[in-house]
């Protein structure tokens, strides 16, 4: 059977699913799932399906739905600390709910809002809501997201996580093109360890690491 190096901790993975001429690989260390290279979106296959999405910061649904992230944020800092939301898209509205209370919070998006200059500093809290399963090179990202945080600090990130359990053909996340790595807990408890976080809560679709 082909195996391939998993791309967040290098582990050996095999052939796990394939559905809709797209395979998807299981590594066999941290267990999670992502999709062959030779599938992955391109860049402009990228930005058109983003630009797809109906992000209107102003709707109560959106609001609603990143309310994990945006009201844990509240609770745990002050508008005295430095925030940035990491893949904040067409419709930045976890910065716009804090930024409402006066919080201080920077926005960057590889697509929308590039700003390079962002990731030489430092934050208090990140958020990176809907973004992680994204991630190409998770392991890269997840390295810059842990240097960019300051000691006490928090990255808070949602997305739904894999599990052996679930019915893959009816699992409707996969049916994202852009998605391209769903994560096992064991991958995010190997993130925890690997890049030295202190901590990592998973509260269903909301993981918490703290420095």
């Amino acid at each position: 059977m082909k195996s391939i190096n998993c791309p967040l901790c290098q582990g050996n993975a095999t052939l796990k699913y394939s559905y809709r001429e797209t395979d998807y690989y299981q590594c066999s260390h941290c267990k999670s799932l992502f999709v062959g290279s030779a599938y992955r979106p391109t860049r402009e296959e990228e930005r058109a399906r983003y630009l797809l999405h109906q992000n209107d910061v102003n709707d109560q649904g959106y609001q609603a739905f990143v309310s994990p992230i945006s009201q844990m944020v509240l609770s745990d800092f002050t508008p005295k600390d430095t925030g940035l939301d990491f893949g904040a898209g067409t419709g930045p509205v976890i910065a716009k709910i804090l930024s409402a209370h006066h919080f201080n919070i920077e926005t960057y998006d590889p697509f929308f809002d590039n700003r390079p200059e962002l990731l030489n500093n430092r934050y208090n809290y990140i958020v990176c809501c809907e973004v992680m399963e994204h991630f190409f090179d998770p392991h890269k990202e997840f390295s810059l997201l842990r240097k960019l945080l300051k000691p006490g600090g928090k990255l808070y990130c949602m997305t739904s996580l894999y599990h052996d359990q679930l019915e893959f053909k009816s699992w409707k996340y996969k049916d994202d093109p852009t998605h391209v790595f769903f994560y096992h807990r064991k991958a995010l408890e190997w993130i925890c360890s690997r890049l030295k976080f202190n901590s990592v809560n998973i509260h269903e679709k909301l993981i918490i690491f703290s420095t």
